[in-house]
């Protein structure tokens, strides 16, 4: 069966996030002053062949351990449909 695993990446709340600072910083000068603090990670989608839901997300928790997140610095949520 075929399931769409979604990822979203982010840095560690307790890391400093220069790219969201950098745009934190554009946004006060275009005169966004309501917008106080930007954080910038990624999202990513896997389309996996699987017996389960629950097999899916394994494979992608895999995947994000292995390769996809750095856990020193980032940390990852996984939603799992089928697709």
């Amino acid at each position: 069966m075929a399931y769409k695993a979604e990822i979203n990446v982010m840095p560690l709340k307790e890391l400093l996030d220069p790219k969201g600072k950098a745009v934190a910083g554009s946004m006060n000068n275009l005169s966004l002053t309501a917008i106080k603090d930007v954080r910038i990670g990624k999202r990513i989608q896997l389309h996996i062949e699987a017996s389960s839901a629950s097999e899916a997300k394994r494979i992608a928790e895999e995947a994000c351990k292995k390769l996809l997140a750095n856990p020193i610095m980032e940390s990852y949520e996984i939603s799992i449909s089928e697709g």
